[in-house]
């Protein structure tokens, strides 16, 4: 069944950062099912990111491949000059590449901390920033979008549930809440829509040996009222969602995809 035209997204232009596997794959293959053309990002995947292309590609879109680290503002900088000589101005930005070094703080190092945080949120801060320029030098494009960019970050629950021994993810995930609400009230007025999503328990490569494990994937159920651990796929419906139209009146909001973890279930019967 073909899609509403407010969900469609024909004639646009779409970058995803860390879209060689999991939430981003998905992404990428989401926007692309919409009809956008995608600039697949990756750091050192190149054997993932083919395949991202690959199932892109397949749909009838455009696809290009561009290497870097979002960490590193050159970098960033770089990545945007790709996208744009090949595809134009871009209309659309998942801010998706993460990474988590966990441990318990006594035992976390400054290279521990500082790696997470450098790729989860400077990185994220340095593809909004460069995101914000390109959509102001853009400007509407009424027969595209009734936004002049759309910017979603992909956050997680933890920016509202604490973590234990994780306290650089979550520290991450909490600064990227307020740095997407924030950015948002100040470029709201421009037209330009910064949205985020938080998804909860995904079943991707970062988690794959926990659920695994003996009676691990029991374990995570019992945090998830839902009854289902989440796909990569459930998360990519959402980016594309938040990049159409049809979301066109939803600016500075966190959307979670967790099936309802966020809700702290097991507080359940015992408040």
């Amino acid at each position: 069944m073909a899609l509403p035209d407010t969900l469609r997204l024909d004639g646009q232009t779409a970058l995803v950062t860390g879209a060689s596997s999991g939430i981003g794959q998905a992404a990428a293959i989401a926007l692309a099912e919409a009809g956008a053309d995608v600039a697949i990002n990756y750091r050192s995947s190149l054997d993932g990111a083919r395949e991202t292309l690959s199932r892109v590609t397949a749909l009838g879109v455009r696809g290009t491949l561009i290497q870097g680290d979002v960490a590193s503002q050159d970098d960033v900088i770089a990545m945007f000059d790709a996208a744009q000589a090949q595809f134009g101005p871009l209309d659309i930005v998942f801010s998706n590449a993460g990474r988590q070094k966990d441990g318990p703080i006594a035992d976390m190092s400054l290279d521990d901390w500082n790696a997470v945080i450098s790729v989860n949120l400077t990185g994220a801060f340095l593809t909004a920033r460069e995101a914000i320029r390109r959509f102001r030098a853009k400007g509407l494009r009424p027969e595209v979008s009734r936004a002049a960019g759309k910017l979603i970050f992909n956050s997680s629950v933890h920016q509202r549930i604490p973590w234990a021994f994780r306290a650089n993810y979550a520290a991450s995930k909490g600064g990227l809440k307020l740095l997407m609400e924030s950015l948002s009230q100040e470029v709201a007025q421009e037209r330009i829509r910064i949205n985020a999503v938080a998804p909860g328990a995904i079943a991707t490569a970062i988690n794959e040996a926990e659920r695994d494990s003996d009676g691990g994937e029991a374990e995570m159920l019992k945090l998830i009222p839902y009854g289902r651990i989440g796909t990569p796929e459930d998360v990519g419906r959402a980016v594309a969602w938040l990049a159409s139209d049809a979301s066109d009146y939803v600016v500075g909001t966190t959307l979670f995809v967790d099936g309802g973890m966020s809700l702290y279930p097991e507080f359940r019967g015992n408040g």
